[in-house]
């Protein structure tokens, strides 16, 4: 039997550990996003007052409630990124981009009274509202 010190044996079961981590997680990842019955939902807002803060704030906060329906699957609130090219399309406030199960839970979500209160909440905050609903190929 071959012996090792202590602090290579901890070394290499690191990378192992860490490299399992990483592998694992590409594949879970992989594997969700190939998920026949996904219904990504992403809305694109412009708001009324795009220069204010506290309109920008007030929307993002109206979101993070609105994130609480038992329906989505995963959301992300984002903002236009520091990109310039032709077709990059930067003139909105904030997105919201949403994936649920199944375009089933979608359905509910848009009934749902959480959704009607952040509706009849920050209706007031926006100018204009674009979704772009997908399901796979």
């Amino acid at each position: 039997m071959h012996k090792i010190s202590r602090r290579k044996f901890v070394h290499q079961t690191t990378k192992t550990a860490i490299a399992t981590v990483i592998t694992a997680g590409a594949i879970v990842n992989t594997q969700a996003m190939s998920d026949n019955n996904t219904f990504i939902h992403h809305v694109y807002f412009w708001l009324n007052n795009p220069d204010s803060k506290t309109d920008f704030e007030q929307l993002v906060a109206g979101l993070r409630k609105l994130s609480a329906v038992k329906t989505i699957k995963t959301f992300y609130i984002g903002k236009p990124a520091n990109t310039s090219r032709d077709v990059i399309d930067s003139s909105y406030s904030v997105s919201w981009l949403l994936l649920f199960n199944n375009k089933a839970d979608q359905d509910s979500y848009q009934t749902d009274p959480i959704h009607l209160k952040f509706v009849e909440e920050c209706k007031h905050l926006w100018k204009k509202v674009v979704v772009y609903d997908t399901v796979n190929v």
